[in-house]
């Protein structure tokens, strides 16, 4: 009878398995040899013997034993034959060990993959993802992808891949699929994109790893910038989107890099032709997180940036990311750059622009960390002719103001240069005099562009008192024309009343200017260091 040898074998420094020698080394050819190689170094009975980078780790040594101990004797399934398969050639469980060893078994049992169901394809593809290299290696993962492929064309009305003709022109994959010729077509041949456009089986693939859909993609010679499929470009968005959510390390991230490269080459191939505006600011949001390349984010936003004046409010606020603010200023201020040097820009869409940026400066005005310099750089990237009017302006400078109480004079001084006070209607105009976050300058200039809007002829100043010394008297507005009162109807009467009203601020506002500076100069000149009392009750009052 003779005696037990136990090995000790340590699987990839996580478990150690005693099994026996004789029994182990008669499946398998690695081990055999390993085993004869430490018997001529060393006397000892018991061996130990390490193995690195085993294919499925404990999991997979240990149903290699048991495949083993049961006399070569196992039930392979879908789940478990990619595994088993990798092991039997890691191994060397081959015939020339043993009849009818795991490797001829397993390879029988995977030669009848084109009979599988879609179901038990996607479930061996997904089992893979744990020794991909090694299954990458043995060949075994492009078969199957070829039977995914196969199922895929089988079941489905596709137009980018089909059994490929005897033709040599023809661009074909090494298992004879190629992309069929209307996903070369002009993008005016391809199908829209929309919610019912989503083939059957897009969302059973979205289970599997980044690296085997991109070795589905490189198989149909379809990655990067060979991307030419608009199906392909619609799958990986869809798959891209699953992907982009919160969870997992930046590190996991950069492994969607060069699928989200293919994705927009795709997007960008079809342009605006099969993308509304909004479309492409989802396509942005969904690849912003995922490692995307400085290139073909730079094409992206080129293509959102030509047709910048179809989006809408929502679609700006792009969320910042870990950046210092909530929203990305910063692509705004990008892609409104993008759309002002564009070619042949109408007068009408940029005016339509200029709507929206103003729409968005309200929104993002309250954000806490949204700087003053960025504020101006949005309120100042379009030309003037963009706004006919700058009461939307004037009101996001409002809200700034109020959600960032500690500025000082200087800092709002700066944050009011990007009105145009000529384009302020009346009413804009009133409130802003009246507004105690306004500087006073910014008011006195915004008072003075309205009084050039006034004509001369129509309300002159008239001091009441015949003296030729008005200091200490109130100055009046009055009108030339005598049955003025008559001409006017109740609506202009209104407009009069305002105009008189603004007209009476400016004057206000420039009598206490020069009282000011003549106090002033004769506090000077007699070191006096009294207030007259008459000087504070002379001051005009704003309401």
């Amino acid at each position: 009878m003779s005696k037990l040898r136990l090995l000790q074998i340590h699987i990839n420094d996580q478990q150690a398995f005693f099994v026996n020698e004789n029994i182990i080394s008669a499946y398998s050819g690695r081990l055999k040899n390993i085993i004869k190689q430490q018997k001529r170094r060393t006397q000892i009975e018991n061996s130990v013997i390490k193995l690195s980078d085993f294919p499925g780790g404990p999991n997979g040594f240990e149903l290699v034993s048991r495949f083993c101990y049961r006399n070569g004797r196992v039930a392979i399934t879908v789940s478990d034959v990619s595994l088993l398969y990798c092991c039997a050639v890691f191994l060397g469980m081959t015939e020339k060990v043993s009849t009818n060893n795991l490797l001829r078994q397993t390879e029988k049992f995977l030669g009848e993959m084109f009979y599988w169901s879609w179901d038990d394809i996607i479930v061996s593809l997904r089992s893979c993802e744990s020794f991909f290299s090694y299954a990458d290696s043995y060949g075994l993962i492009q078969k199957l992808i070829f039977a995914l492929l196969a199922k895929i064309a089988q079941n489905s009305e596709m137009d980018f891949i089909t059994p490929s003709s005897s033709s040599a022109s023809s661009p074909e994959t090494s298992y004879g699929f190629r992309f069929s010729s209307n996903s070369k077509g002009t993008p005016k041949s391809t199908s829209p994109c929309n919610k019912s456009g989503k083939a059957w089986w897009f969302d059973d693939l979205t289970i599997l790893s980044p690296k085997i859909i991109e070795k589905i993609i490189k198989n149909l010679g379809a990655y990067g910038d060979q991307n030419n499929s608009f199906t392909l470009t619609r799958f990986l968005l869809h798959y891209l989107k699953l992907k982009s959510r919160p969870q997992g390390s930046p590190n996991s991230k950069s492994e969607y890099s060069g699928l989200a490269d293919t994705a927009v080459h795709g997007v960008i191939l079809v342009g605006k032709t099969k993308f509304s505006c909004r479309k492409l600011f989802w396509v942005l949001r969904v690849v912003s997180a995922l490692s995307l390349s400085k290139d073909y984010r730079a094409g992206l936003e080129r293509l959102i940036g030509e047709n910048l004046d179809e989006a809408t409010v929502d679609d700006l606020m792009v969320s910042g990311h870990n950046k210092k603010g909530v929203y990305d200023v910063n692509l705004v201020i990008r892609l409104i750059g993008l759309f002002v040097k564009g070619e042949g820009v109408s007068l009408q869409k940029m005016k339509k622009l200029g709507r929206l940026i103003d729409k968005y400066l309200r929104e993002i005005s309250p954000d806490q960390n949204l700087s003053i310099s960025k504020f101006l750089a949005v309120a100042e990237s379009l030309p003037d002719s963009a706004r006919d009017c700058f009461d939307g302006v004037y009101r996001a400078i409002d809200m700034y103001l109020q959600s960032h109480p500690t500025l000082s004079f200087e800092e709002r001084s700066r944050l009011c240069r990007c009105l145009n006070f000529h384009k302020l209607t009346f009413e804009a105009s009133k409130d802003l005099a009246k507004n105690p976050r306004i500087p006073p300058n910014i008011a006195v200039q915004a008072l003075i562009s309205q009084q050039s809007k006034i004509p001369q002829n129509e309300f002159v100043y008239h001091c009441p008192i015949s003296s030729n010394k008005c200091n200490d008297s109130h100055m009046i507005l009055f009108n030339n024309s005598i049955d003025s009162e008559e001409s006017f109807s109740e609506g202009n009467e209104d407009i009069k009343y305002n105009l008189e009203k603004m007209q009476w601020r400016v004057v206000e506002l420039e009598k206490a200017c020069r009282e000011m500076k003549g106090q002033m100069s004769r506090l000077v000149r007699h070191n006096s260091t009294a207030i007259n009392p008459w000087y504070t009750s002379t001051l005009p009052r704003f309401c």
